[in-house]
């Protein structure tokens, strides 16, 4: 009897072992991807309502449905939106894995952040995420992810967009700009920190003015108008949903806002230098096409970036801060609304 239990026992390790060098081969083997079948279901988590979100997706099933089209192939997507409610995005994401669908779009960094932890095998593609690297802790961040994770980047030049700040407003050292932005959100972090080194390394005074969600944006944004010569904000969600409130603070103050995308810019900003979120949705459409028929292995596939960002001016708030438009026509901007 002992003899036969040493017997099992040494049996059990051994499995044990065999279970664990294969949990740590090579991660392309994990990822489920049958390029045979003729009707594909994709489930889509954006993190919150607002255009720029909107527009990516609109681009991703697009581009998504025409490739499959082409392909001789269908689509059927299970499109959720978690209202900007964490626990909602991890609801939606986990009812994805356990239905098994065949890919998950990820729209914004939340999104992604949950998906990455809730599959492994399940090819999910990011899109609305400024840098994945920041994003998904990974450090010396090399452009890609590897596993089953890849998509599209909305990272704009913003070294270039504190620059156009500087030009337009006459922006000098001694002057203050306030760095609004959602602390929630680790892409804004690194949006600002970038800015605002740009900023102090021209001189200029750049001070963080960060909330924690919508209860403290209002406060945090008066606080900002009012010490500062004009207000950078990056590519943020809760920003995004809350332009109005922004608007109305700053239009009072008479306090200008450079935006870091055009949906944001259209409610609160008078100018940015702004990527088109339905052509980045558009590329993870085209990404998702070649990863579920088999083209490309998602494990391989680099960040991808909307290579030719727009400048743009809002019109009603320039002209309400007395910026002159035509200088800016001058300079190469596009007024928003205005055909490319």
């Amino acid at each position: 009897m002992k003899k036969l239990l040493s017997i099992l026992l040494a049996c059990a390790v051994l499995t044990g072992m065999v279970l664990s060098l294969a949990a740590c081969g090579d991660s392309k083997s994990k990822i489920k991807i049958n390029p045979d079948k003729e009707k594909y279901v994709i489930g889509i988590c954006q993190l919150v309502q607002h255009p720029a979100l909107d527009a990516a997706t609109q681009g991703f099933r697009d581009a998504l449905t025409k490739a499959l089209a082409e392909a001789g192939r269908e689509v059927e997507f299970l499109e959720q939106n978690a209202q900007g409610d964490s626990t909602t995005v991890t609801t939606i994401i986990n009812t994805f894995v356990s239905n098994d669908v065949d890919l998950i779009m990820a729209n914004a960094t939340a999104s992604l952040q949950t998906a990455y932890n809730a599959t492994e095998t399940i090819p999910i593609l990011g899109t609305s995420i400024t840098e994945y690297g920041v994003a998904l802790g990974i450090e010396n961040f090399n452009g890609t992810v590897g596993g089953n994770v890849s998509g599209t980047s909305d990272l704009a030049p913003l070294e270039e967009q504190a620059q156009m700040m500087i030009d337009t407003l006459g922006i000098e050292k001694g002057h203050k700009v306030g760095l609004l932005y959602c602390s929630a959100e680790p892409n804004s972090q690194y949006q600002v920190d970038v800015v605002k080194a740009y900023l102090e390394a021209k001189g200029i005074t750049a001070k963080n003015f960060s909330f924690s969600d919508a209860n403290d944006l209002s406060i945090v944004t008066e606080n900002a108008a009012k010490e500062c010569r004009a207000i950078y904000v990056p590519t943020d969600n809760t920003v995004a949903s809350n332009t109005t409130t922004i608007n109305n603070i700053c239009s009072q103050r008479g306090t200008p806002v450079f935006a870091g995308e055009e949906g944001i810019c259209t409610g609160c900003g008078y100018a940015t230098l702004s990527i088109s979120y339905y052509n980045i949705g558009q590329k993870t459409g085209e990404m998702a096409a070649d990863v579920l028929l088999g083209r490309k292995s998602i494990s391989e596939m680099p960040i991808e970036y909307d290579a030719a960002p727009v400048k743009k001016y809002n019109e009603e708030i320039c002209n309400a801060l007395d910026i002159d438009v035509e200088i800016l026509k001058k300079e190469g901007y596009v007024k928003i609304g205005a055909a490319e």
